[in-house]
């Protein structure tokens, strides 16, 4: 009788997970507890300069602790795709220690949230107030002098520094060995130079420059698909001592999924669910983002639909921008960007298929590529 109601529960029990799912799930864990104990460390640090750091240290805490992981993943699993296929650079990292090294690329993340929020002006951030609008409220709860909405932008890039300034820190007390922290280092610095020189491109196509559909992909390409895909997965390979050859390999992975998250970034942003994205569907078009999406229906558009997008988009007082999404829908836009979606994501996913990696690693990033692109957050 016992053993028949054990029987009963263990199959009314969900299957297990395949071994990619519980590993990426594993990986994340790791990356988060890599995160947090760094920073019970900074906050003892800045706890002993003076309490009013605190809000500094509690601040990069909240954005740290949301995301979905992908670029410590990917790395992860560029690393772990060609570990121990190269003997003459001695034995492999520690896996703890390669946690933690590329847990710090969620520091440069948050750094790139925090600096993008302000240019754009946007209000909120994975549900919760922009780091510029939360130290404008610190500003005024305190009664402190002075202008609170320039002290919430001076906050926040300060706050954004910091991050940048913590992330390389992490990755030098990894624990990872000199050898693999010195391959790691032009990856890295390329990397940091691309996000950053990304943010000026995009800066300057919100002001006319860079125009049309090969400008709002030049900005994807240097502003967000190199440091999430490319870049990361380049940085697990230098880890492990892999050569010239697999970093191409990784791009041609890298640099179409690394765009067709971009562009599934900027469908969510304007026809996602703010209870799932944290963000209100009407911020991209509010703040003006000059996205793949809008360059399409500008060149779809007639006369009429071309007025339209230069009273609404950008347009602060606006409080309806429904009838702009309608005309990126009625353009076709948004049907050209699905489909650009689709097509890059198949690219990556058949260059997954075709490298030369373990076979533990090709499955989770298939998954993850899979995952990236087909989000509702």
């Amino acid at each position: 009788m016992i053993a028949g109601a054990q029987q009963r529960e263990s199959t009314a029990l969900p299957p297990a997970p395949p071994p990619a799912a519980a590993e990426i799930e594993r990986i994340r864990a790791a990356v988060s507890t890599a995160l947090a104990r760094f920073l019970d460390v900074q906050r003892q640090t800045l706890a002993e300069m003076d309490d009013a750091l605190l809000p500094v240290v509690d601040e990069l805490r909240a954005l740290a602790d949301g995301g979905k992981r992908l670029r410590p993943l990917f790395a992860y699993w560029g690393w772990r795709g060609v570990r121990g296929h190269h003997p003459e650079d001695g034995p492999a990292e520690d896996d703890a220690a390669v946690l933690r090294a590329v847990a710090a690329l969620e520091f440069v993340h948050a750094s790139a949230l925090v600096h993008d929020d302000v240019m754009d002006g946007a209000l909120t951030r994975r549900g919760r107030p922009a780091t510029h609008v939360g130290f404008a409220s610190r500003h005024g709860d305190g009664r402190l002098a002075g202008d609170g909405d320039a002290f919430g932008v001076g906050a926040a890039i300060l706050i954004g520094d910091l991050a940048l300034v913590w992330s390389d820190e992490l990755l030098r007390c990894s624990g990872l060995s000199p050898a693999a922290l010195a391959r790691s280092r032009t990856v890295w610095d390329t990397m940091r130079t691309e996000v950053t020189a990304g943010q000026y491109l995009d800066l300057l196509r919100a002001a006319g420059g860079l125009p049309g559909a090969q400008g709002a992909l030049t900005v994807a390409r240097y502003k967000s698909a190199g440091y999430t895909v490319q870049r990361p997965l380049q940085l697990g390979a230098a880890i492990a001592g892999a050569g010239e050859r697999v970093a191409e390999v990784y791009s041609t992975i890298g640099l179409p999924l690394g765009e067709a998250f971009q562009l599934r970034d900027d469908v969510l942003g304007v026809f996602g669910d703010p209870s799932v994205t944290g963000k209100s569907a009407d911020d991209d078009l509010r703040e003006g983002k000059q996205t793949l999406l809008v360059a399409l229906a500008e060149e779809a558009a007639d006369a009429a639909g071309r007025r339209l997008i230069a009273e609404l988009l950008g347009n602060s007082d606006a409080d309806d921008f429904d009838a702009l999404r309608a005309l990126i829908e009625s353009t076709g836009a948004r049907a050209r960007v699905e489909e650009r979606i689709a097509e890059r994501t198949a690219l990556a996913r058949t260059a997954i298929a075709e490298a030369p990696l373990a076979e533990d690693a090709r499955a989770a990033l298939d998954a993850l590529a899979v995952a990236a692109t087909t989000r509702t957050a």
